[in-house]
């Protein structure tokens, strides 16, 4: 199947869907939004007016249908690459609550259909959060065992990965517990040998063959079954949740492709993590079971909890709140009972350190926290040029060939050093990691270690030994390494989560710092700034401690979280002691990232695709007013109304062939221009076919009236047609001198389409979603046609 571009490149044609589950058909889609509406036009061509009408009337009268009492299929519902109308389907859900409350008193079966109702939504929450956790646990099993397998194999079973092979070895020692009998790798299983050159040389060429399959098994994936699954997918679910329709995007395809992918891509060794992409595959999770539900006809996506109230959400409930935390819950019992970490803990990198901190160390914390908002403000500018540099050269045209050299840099150049060979998540481990009595890494390899054991398996601060200096010459490598190949890894066409790569980044600034400031202190005890809370074999500085901060600053620098961020960090790690220095550091990166640029990086990317994303946290100051942003202008033709009881249906449908408008007011008269309703395009579309099809004698003469009584009508003319029932009677008004900055409160807090302009009752214009968008970006010396798919 053909889907020529994806993941935020051009569209090449228009394909309407009925559902979500249409995703390979539409994937493909482009719109051409320099026309003056929001939305795209239908398929469907009214240039012949009444070309296709029904014909003479037939003997008898024909029978006069009311919209209000017969709905029309199709009527209420919205077209793909469309904005919802959260105002409408507010409206709609509070008639469907008083329905069924009414009929609830009226039988016992009702009242049961009622308490079912009430309690789909926590039903939907528990498979949601089960089915999100069982995924989870698959991904990170999967992603484990195909990492180990770029670099050996288990004998006693290859679903085994190195550590659950060692772990059945009773020949594993503390001092090499990474060796084992039953583990060989490729030069043993090859040329028998694991010393020499050959050796070395036969396991980096199957490192580098092993990570260009997994990531070309990816990105063709992707490519071929579901475009939508590349990316992190954190930028579309925001933009999604505000309101705006991309069918497929939470399909069933796209789940399935999306998690296959995911593990292939974690596991080449790219510089990428799979956190940000369960968010969107914990959205698929909770748009598909939504189906189960007549309750909701489509998709509210659950992603996280905190993420999603400070991060993701556009509009966030109590309601949705706890029954987010409840699908937490779900999820993290479930990942329990699967234990994919092998230590029966939920976290990821469960870390106990065993002295605490002192006040002056936030000093180095506030350092980190600096380090990691100029990271993330330069990570953020330099991904953003990157990206822009893809969508606007030849180099967008070669999604796998980029993914394929992109890999091939990252294996040759990842595999010489030992600690960007080793997965990131393991990496990260290591760095948070409390040098102990047992531990035999490389950064624990400490001088005078013959200390005597206290109470708890910590070590004092002593000299650092040859492997210690090694490994710091190792980490500053895999410093600069990691912050330069995640510039270009992030935005690529396979799945590519942020978390772990910023996090990667700011645990070896943390873990550098962290080792300095315990040799400073070993050496310089004495200075006044260790006086008194560091003598002479005391455990006082934690360089893992450091790593957490670091990790916490840069991860809060690129997503300029907060709140989340610090409780993020304690599930990862359990560290709950140490919310002082985390805060301090979070706060720090976002400060001075927010100084250099205001945007994170989800809102960067939003931008450069152009999604019509109205961002909350973003203030206007700008003194203009509604008159100044609404359409028509001055020297733009009439807006395009629709009168309540005086247009034929001839004349409606040229005026919908003649126009692309997402919807039309309806007034009194052209010379009175008083406001009934608003009426949309697709409604209106859908209500003038279902008429010809099933009333009798309506042809394009036919009157149509959105009056509640229709008046009498002269001899022998043809059936008028009656289409209230699909007008909105209180469409939201402003007028002409309302300030801006109200009317973008009201777009934000009511999730509106459009509003229309009115001056003493009289329509003057109207205002979307897309002009306030396009203003802004006026305002703020950016391009406005770049709004909406550009």
């Amino acid at each position: 199947m053909d889907n020529t571009g994806y993941c935020g490149e051009s569209f090449n044609s228009l394909q309407s869907g009925t559902s979500d589950e249409d995703m390979v058909e539409i994937t493909g889609a482009t719109l051409d939004f320099s026309s003056t509406d929001d939305v795209p036009p239908l398929d469907r061509d009214y240039g012949s007016g009444g070309s296709y009408g029904v014909g003479d009337v037939p003997n008898g009268v024909p029978k006069l249908m009311d919209l209000l009492d017969e709905p029309v299929p199709g009527v209420g519902t919205y077209e793909d690459f469309n904005t919802i109308d959260w105002v409408r389907e507010k409206s709609k859900d509070r008639d469907r609550h008083r329905e069924i409350a009414t009929k609830s008193k009226e039988s016992t079966l009702a009242l049961m259909k009622s308490i079912s109702d009430a309690f789909s939504g926590w039903l939907l929450m528990l498979l949601v959060g089960l089915m999100a956790g069982a995924l989870a646990g698959g991904i990170d099993i999967s992603a484990h065992w195909m990492t180990d397998l770029k670099e050996g194999v288990c004998l006693n079973g290859f679903w085994f990965n190195h550590e659950h092979c060692c772990w059945n070895s009773n020949e594993t020692t503390f001092q090499e517990r990474d060796k084992c009998p039953n583990w060989k790798s490729w030069a043993e299983l090859i040329v028998g040998t694991n010393d020499g050159p050959f050796a070395y040389i036969m396991n980096y060429l199957m490192y580098v063959c092993w990570a260009l399959l997994f990531s070309f098994l990816a990105v063709s994936l992707v490519r071929a079954f579901a475009p939508y699954a590349c990316g992190s997918g954190i930028p579309e679910i925001k933009t999604i949740l505000s309101g705006f329709i991309i069918r497929g995007y939470l399909g069933k395809w796209t789940l399935m492709i999306k998690t296959i992918t995911l593990v292939l891509a974690v596991s080449s060794g790219l510089s990428l993590g799979k956190e940000g992409p369960l968010v969107h595959v914990a959205c698929c999770c909770g748009n598909i079971l939504c189906h189960l539900f007549t309750k909701y006809p489509f998709g509210a996506p659950i992603g996280g909890v905190l993420f999603s109230l400070e991060e993701v959400s556009y509009y966030f409930p109590l309601k949705t709140l706890w029954r987010s935390f409840f699908a937490a819950l779900v999820a993290a019992f479930t990942l329990r009972s699967i234990n994919p970490f092998g230590n029966s803990r939920l976290v990821l990198f469960y870390v106990e350190f065993h002295s605490p901190w002192h006040l002056l160390e936030l000093i180095p914390f506030v350092l980190l926290g600096i380090f990691g908002g100029i990271w993330g403000a330069f990570f953020i500018r330099a991904n953003i040029a990157w990206c822009r540099r893809r969508k606007t050269t030849r180099l967008g045209h070669y999604p796998v060939l980029e993914v394929l050299v992109v890999t091939a840099v990252t294996a040759l150049l990842a595999f010489p050093n030992s600690y960007t060979r080793m997965s990131t998540s393991e990496l990260i481990s290591e760095l948070f990691n409390d040098c102990g009595l047992l531990d035999s890494s490389q950064l624990c390899n400490y001088a005078n270690v013959s200390v005597t054991k206290s109470s708890s398996d910590a070590l004092p601060d002593r000299p650092a030994g040859q492997d210690v200096y090694t490994a710091m010459w190792q980490l500053s490598l895999a410093l600069v390494f990691k912050m330069l190949i995640t510039v270009v890894t992030f935005g690529m066409k396979v799945p590519s989560g942020l978390f772990i790569p910023s996090m990667a980044v700011g645990a070896i600034a943390g873990r550098l710092l962290g080792v300095g400031m315990e040799q400073l202190a070993y050496y310089h005890h004495d200075w006044v700034i260790f006086r008194g809370w560091c003598s002479p074999g005391a455990d006082c500085i934690t360089p893992g401690l450091y790593a957490m901060v670091g990790a916490t600053a840069c991860l809060g620098g690129v997503t300029r979280m907060t709140v989340s961020l610090v409780v993020i960090m304690f599930e990862l790690t359990g560290g709950l002691e140490y919310i002082v220095p985390l805060m301090a550091a979070t706060m720090t990166s976002k400060w001075v990232a927010d100084a250099l640029g205001r945007e994170g990086i989800y809102e960067a990317h939003i931008r450069l695709n152009g999604y019509p994303f109205l961002e909350s946290k973003e203030e206007f100051s700008h003194k203009t007013l509604a008159m100044d942003v609404m359409r028509p202008r001055r020297s733009d033709p009439p807006l395009s109304v629709i009168t309540q009881d005086g247009m034929s249906v001839e004349e409606v449908e040229s005026l919908i062939a003649e126009t692309s408008y997402s919807g039309f007011p309806v007034v009194v008269s052209h010379e009175s221009q008083r406001l009934v309703g608003f009426v949309q395009r697709r409604d209106l579309v859908i209500s003038i076919e279902n008429a010809r099809q099933r009333q009798e004698g309506v042809v394009s003469a036919s009157r149509i009236f959105f009056t509640e009584y229709t008046p009498p009508q002269p001899p022998n003319s043809p059936p008028p047609l009656k289409l209230r029932g699909i007008m909105d009677l209180s469409p939201f008004t402003v007028t002409d001198h309302t300030a801006m900055d109200i009317v973008v409160d009201i777009f934000r807090k009511l999730g509106l389409r459009q509003c229309l302009v009115t001056h003493n009752g009289r329509l003057l214009g109207i205002i979307t979603k897309k002009d306030i968008l396009k203003h802004m970006a006026q305002m703020a010396n950016r391009d406005p046609d770049s709004i909406l798919f550009n």
